[in-house]
């Protein structure tokens, strides 16, 4: 992120058309921020009217809901206290004879008749505690028979007391058991002791069930649409009843209204704690405005489109010639002349055009003139360097016959003649300057055997060729000075010395080595060389560049750096690294592409017939 912003600026200042498009969208914010505003405006407000309209249908209908629960609490008080059922409950004993299924049967008609009161009860039931029946005006009576299940009915009558208690259909009884599997109901029950008025009361239970498809067909009477979902749930959250997606309803009820994909409303009950809620998709409810919403983005996209284009019909108008012009002033800056831009415009940018292609054309015309003059002196440059290379090579080798004709006999002396003759007829061979890598080792090898026998045979020498360098073209003796810098300044004192020539291609170059491992070179002279090469590389004057430089030592170096640099340019290098003591390397590393360009390898020299073992 850091990165991009500066990489965004830049585009932006650099590119005109950019920032047209970016001026035309930025008239058209305060119109897009408008309309989104409006929308969202009337979007907030439909949904303030919703809930308020929903509200109102829940309070109206949760009233109606405390109404009949508030009925239903009644009958169950009548019932509670009806003497005729208490005398009968109170005449049977535990043990089921005759006359207690007589008092039963008696029991139940009086409970239908209650039943038959409020259409909001399904079903009324009585538990009588000394004989374990459980007497249902619907479907008859039954016995509790299994101990732990009577135990929880007398737990559930002496925890109530007189009140009454709200028991859900899933409460769980002994024997994986629930309440509305051993009272056969699926809706809320209503459960109180009776003879409310005896504090001695046995624990005998009167159960009056809700009818669950009354409350809910209530309910789904205030459903808006028939994807919303409406639940009722009792104090304790428990769902009394509500349609399929009731659980989910209550979910949404606990979350911020309006808040993830549905809208909910919930209404309490004050004296019972119930809740209702209604809740409904905002996709229906923000149908209509989704729509407005929608036309509003096309309008914005069309705008922003027509920006663009508008922009872009500038730009072509105005900036894309300047841009031309840019292009065009970047191929020349980069040496191509031959650029000519089309023009067809007869105003002031097709003026300002014509007049870039009549200075391209003059300039060519002067560079191509320049650059004649530039070509041969720099063949005269290369011509003087490698011809100096000669004389100075010539008195050393005489050097070499006078020692060694002192030290041994005529037989050595021959040898080193014979090496002599060999070098000097390939380095003046005419009309040739480029030697395959193999074919330059080979001949500098002549030389090497003539230091070998000048120095007593105080060192060796090693050659490493990988086949991929061998056939690569380079400069005639252009590692000669590199060796006799080697043999001269590090191998000289010497008795173990070793030289090893080697080269390679390694990341599209040829690299040339050339390792000694002689005396070394102090680190302050050292450095003067490196400073030395780096002036040389870094020189502007042009091919002229060595002789103006008036060298005054490093002779052999400062020829090798020019004629790299005048032959392979710029990025060819030549690397020096010593350690005082271990030796010296000096490395020539020459760009592949300029080793093949303009220097097609020639027949192997007659010279060269002459076979040297390269280790």
């Amino acid at each position: 992120m850091m990165r991009l912003w500066p990489w965004l600026y830049k585009r932006y200042t650099e590119k005109i058309q950019l920032r047209l498009t970016v001026y035309f969208v930025l008239v058209l914010v305060p119109l897009v921020i408008v309309s989104l505003f409006v929308n969202f405006r009337s979007q907030r407000i439909l949904l303030e009217q919703t809930e308020e309209r929903t509200k109102g249908a829940l309070t109206s209908s949760m009233d109606y809901i405390e109404v009949t629960l508030q009925n239903v609490e009644q009958i169950s008080t009548l019932a509670a206290t009806n003497n005729n059922i208490l005398r009968l409950l109170n005449k049977t004993g535990p043990e089921l004879t005759a006359q207690s299924y007589v008092n039963f049967f008696e029991i139940m008609k009086e409970l239908s008749s209650v039943t038959s009161i409020s259409p909001m009860v399904s079903q009324i039931s009585l538990y009588h505690a000394s004989s374990r029946m459980l007497l249902n005006a619907t479907n008859g009576g039954k016995l509790i028979e299994h101990p732990l299940q009577v135990l929880r009915l007398q737990e559930l009558a002496e925890a109530g007391g007189s009140a009454i208690t709200y028991v859900m259909p899933d409460m769980e009884f002994p024997e994986r058991q629930t309440f509305g599997s051993v009272m056969d109901t699926d809706s809320i029950s209503l459960v109180r002791t009776m003879d409310l008025n005896n504090p001695d009361r046995e624990p005998n239970l009167l159960i009056i069930t809700l009818n669950k498809d009354k409350l809910l067909d209530l309910l789904v009477s205030l459903l808006p649409s028939p994807q919303a979902q409406i639940a009722l749930y009792n104090d304790k959250g428990h769902l009394v009843t509500g349609t399929e997606s009731a659980d989910r309803t209550r979910n949404g009820a606990d979350e911020e209204s309006g808040s993830g994909s549905e809208i909910s409303t919930k209404v309490d009950s004050a004296y019972y704690k119930w809740s209702l809620v209604l809740s409904q998709p905002k996709e229906e409810l923000y149908r209509e405005t989704n729509l407005n919403r929608m036309y509003t983005f096309i309008i914005i996209g069309i705008s922003i489109v027509l920006a663009c284009l508008i922009s872009w019909g500038v730009y072509s108008g105005i900036a894309s010639p300047v841009q031309r012009l840019l292009k065009g002033m970047k191929r020349v800056g980069s040496g191509n002349f031959n650029v000519r831009l089309e023009n067809d415009r007869a105003d002031e940018l097709g003026y300002l055009t014509r007049a870039f292609n009549k200075m391209v054309e003059e300039q060519r015309h002067l560079i191509e003139n320049y650059y004649e003059q530039q070509l041969q002196l720099a063949n005269t440059e290369l011509k003087f360097l490698q011809s100096q290379i000669n004389p100075h090579f010539l008195y050393n080798t005489l050097d070499s016959i006078y020692w060694t004709a002192k030290n041994y006999d005529a037989d050595e002396i021959g040898e080193m003649v014979l090496n002599l003759s060999s070098f000097f007829r390939l380095s003046l061979s005419k009309g040739r300057e480029t030697f395959s890598v193999e074919e330059t080792v080979t001949h500098l090898h002549y030389y090497i055997r003539v230091q070998q026998l000048r120095f007593l045979g105080s060192f060796t020498v090693s050659y490493e060729l990988s086949e991929e360098s061998k056939n690569v073209p380079v400069l005639k003796l252009i590692l000669q000075p590199l060796v006799e810098n080697a043999i001269l300044h590090g191998l000289e004192k010497r008795r173990d010395g070793r030289l090893l020539i080697a080269s390679r291609v390694e990341e599209g170059c040829l690299v040339l080595t050339v390792q000694d491992n002689g005396t070394g070179i102090p680190p302050a002279r050292l450095e003067h060389i490196r400073s030395e090469l780096a002036k040389l590389a870094a020189y502007e004057s042009g091919a002229l560049s060595y002789r103006q430089s008036n060298p005054k030592d490093l002779f052999g170096l400062r020829n090798v750096m020019s004629r790299i640099l005048i032959v392979y340019g710029q990025r060819a290098e030549l690397q020096l690294c010593s350690a005082e003591g271990q030796g010296t390397t000096a490395t020539l590393i020459l760009p592949l592409e300029k080793c093949k360009e303009n220097h097609e390898l020639e027949p192997p020299h007659p010279g060269l017939h002459q076979e040297v073992k390269l280790a």
